[in-house]
């Protein structure tokens, strides 16, 4: 097969109540202070409003005399209180006590930095011949272009069937197909808007592992689910499979993540501390499936780092097409290994393709890539389609008994 195409598996205070003593004349009320009104984002909901906050009013106190009656009225109120006591006192219901205290949330924590990213967020509906699908996606530009992954909305294309984004104060759009990249496993959608609140995208070159990861989407179709925790390793091969009718797979050089990632949480942002975009939630491991049928989080969730997104995305807004880069050979895809073996087959290199220049031959066996060990054909499409197109390579091979080195340039596939 080729290195094109190859499919594997794989806050806290006691209230108080206050009588307030009778007083011979009102407080002076002071007027509110007038304040103009804020217009809020077209994203943010209508519905939402703002909590005011009573400040308790201490009671003054006055100095009289005692006269007889009021010597009377004082024993009754005793004998009421006496008897409130008593009736407390074998009162065997729950008094529970509530807080009115405000939590001081930084802009960092994990709530500032959800409350910061959620609006940009969205999820993307679609209903098929075959049932319902739902994924998540974000806005990455203000014009209303989308990243989400390509099996979230691919079956939607197959069968002609409406894409819907869902905003996070509930609007819709209908959503129009900018592009698809099936070996990647991405897709950029857009809607008819302007102003969006884009992401912003960082660096996943720089994340490191044990750096700590926040997760937002619509798993299950919960929109809104923020989960968190760290990125647990870095360069992971992992392959998804596809709905088209080519077979394609998609090859993913991921991020791995313990934040819980689940089903409907595909497509949307990976983010780190400062809450910029490193990776596109993707795929999930499982022991298996669920009581209802699918696969849930073990805390083994991976994401396309957001470099090699950022590399499909701007080909598919600009040609609608996307392309990766290959070295032009065919791989035995039932060699055990270790290493990747090429396929001993007439067309399994390339002709005038970098292999054959290369003096790359059917048998040969791929061992390292860049220094980097290859176990199996798995592991090296996913190192080769980890660069980009024009990047210079070297691959140490065996040819029988003998082990050599070539250096060569990547070309892009057709």
């Amino acid at each position: 097969m080729s290195d094109e195409e190859l499919p594997v598996e794989t806050p806290v205070t006691q209230s108080e109540n206050a009588q307030s003593a009778p007083t011979e004349q009102p407080p002076v009320q002071t007027p509110p202070m007038q304040t103009p009104p804020v217009q809020t984002p077209w994203w943010v909901s209508d519905s939402q409003t703002t909590s005011k906050t009573l400040t308790p009013v201490i009671p003054l106190k006055r100095v009289a005399q005692v006269t007889w009656y009021m010597a009377l009225a004082m024993s009754l109120i005793a004998g009421l209180v006496g008897a409130l006591v008593g009736k407390v006192a074998f009162d065997n219901s729950p008094h529970l006590v509530t807080s009115n205290k405000v939590i001081d949330r930084a802009p960092n924590s994990i709530s500032g930095i959800a409350a910061k990213v959620s609006p940009s967020v969205v999820e993307i509906d679609s209903t098929t011949s075959t049932g319902t699908d739902t994924g998540t996606g974000f806005f990455i530009e203000s014009n209303g272009y989308i990243m989400t992954n390509n099996h979230v909305i691919e079956a939607a294309v197959l069968d002609k069937s409406k894409i819907t984004v869902k905003l996070s104060n509930n609007r819709e759009y209908t959503a129009t197909v900018v592009g698809r990249d099936t070996s990647y496993d991405l897709a950029i959608l857009k809607i008819d808007v302007t102003g969006a609140p884009a992401l912003v995208l960082g660096n996943s070159d720089n994340v490191q592992v044990g750096d700590p990861v926040i997760a937002i989407g619509s798993p299950l179709g919960l929109q809104g689910t923020v989960t968190s925790g760290i990125i647990s390793a870095k360069n992971r091969p992992v392959t998804t499979s596809s709905d088209n009718t080519a077979g394609e797979s998609a090859f993913i050089d991921a991020l791995q993540t313990d934040a819980a990632i689940n089903p409907g949480n595909s497509g949307g942002p990976l983010v780190d501390a400062t809450g910029a975009v490193i990776g596109v939630n993707s795929a999930i491991a499982s022991l298996g499936n669920s009581i209802s049928g699918q696969p849930g989080s073990i805390g083994l969730g991976f994401a396309i780092p957001i470099n090699q997104a950022k590399k499909q995305a701007d080909q598919l807004i600009k040609t609608g097409t996307s392309h990766y880069p290959i070295v032009g050979m065919s791989l035995d895809s039932n060699f055990a290994g270790p290493g990747a073996k090429i396929a001993n087959i007439s067309t399994a290199i390339l002709a005038g393709g970098p292999a054959e220049k290369a003096g790359l031959k059917a048998g040969d066996i791929i061992l390292a890539i860049d220094g980097q060990n290859i176990e199996t054909a798995n592991d090296l499409i996913v190192a080769i389609r980890a660069h980009s197109i024009g990047d210079s390579v070297t691959l140490k091979y065996q040819r029988g008994s003998v082990t050599k080195s070539v250096q060569l340039t990547l070309v892009a596939s057709k």
